[in-house]
């Protein structure tokens, strides 16, 4: 473990030594007691977190639901009425049908109107896959019927707390972008690749206290207050 000295001359304990020891968050299971835990148990319990923190794409789906009710609606009424022989004409079925048959593949219209389906049909498939920005971190509980999450502005001021308790930090303010914690911490009168360290390695002693489910990247930056 290194040393230095402060302006007093009184020696003071680096914390960049201490950050090799301390486990990632997120990695090797769950922790309780300060032991960590793996099994199925464990697992189950973190695939239950994260399920239950996804956000849900209710919006899209409602919209979708909807497009399509009005859809099917219209054609089945329009369907139902010619049988009966009273068609209602919502649609200009007739000069579509018309329309279709004498257009070209390759007419530009016909082209644009494709390309535009097309994008509205993959940007549907994209909200539907792609997960979006979960409002709560999720933590280990080793029990899935045991679902613990934090707020991500809660999150982050917690790592924000822990970078002001390194001495000479007067300020620090932190954020979380998807499974990366940048945290800011304004200082004086320190050594600036010693002193990112030093608050690398308390962030992530704090990291592994609050015991993530997702392991998060730590990105320290540090400004000199004037």
């Amino acid at each position: 473990m290194s040393t230095g000295a402060d302006r007093a001359g009184k020696p003071v304990t680096s914390l960049a030594d201490e950050a090799t020891d301390a486990p990632l968050a997120g990695e090797g299971g769950w922790m309780t007691d300060g032991r960590t835990v793996t099994g199925a148990s464990g697992r189950a319990a973190d695939r239950a977190a994260v399920r239950a923190f996804r956000p849900r794409r209710t919006v899209p789906a409602v919209v979708v639901a909807a497009l399509l009710t009005v859809l099917g609606a219209v054609v089945a009424a329009e369907t139902v009425s010619a049988l009966a022989g009273r068609p209602l004409r919502w649609v200009a079925i007739d000069r579509l049908l018309i329309w279709a048959a004498t257009t070209p593949w390759n007419d530009p219209l016909f082209l644009l109107g494709t390309a535009l389906v097309t994008l509205i049909g993959l940007a549907l498939v994209a909200t539907a896959l792609v997960p979006g920005r979960p409002r709560f971190v999720p933590v280990h509980t080793g029990d899935a019927d045991l679902i613990i999450g934090m707020r991500r502005k809660s999150f982050a001021r917690a790592l924000a707390h822990a970078a002001e308790g390194v001495p000479g930090v007067h300020s620090a303010r932190a954020s979380v972008h998807g499974h990366t914690a940048s945290v800011t911490a304004t200082t004086s009168g320190w050594d600036r690749e010693r002193f990112g360290e030093a608050v690398r390695a308390m962030v992530l002693s704090r990291l592994a206290a609050l015991n993530p489910v997702e392991p998060y990247q730590v990105k320290v930056n540090v400004r000199e207050r004037k």
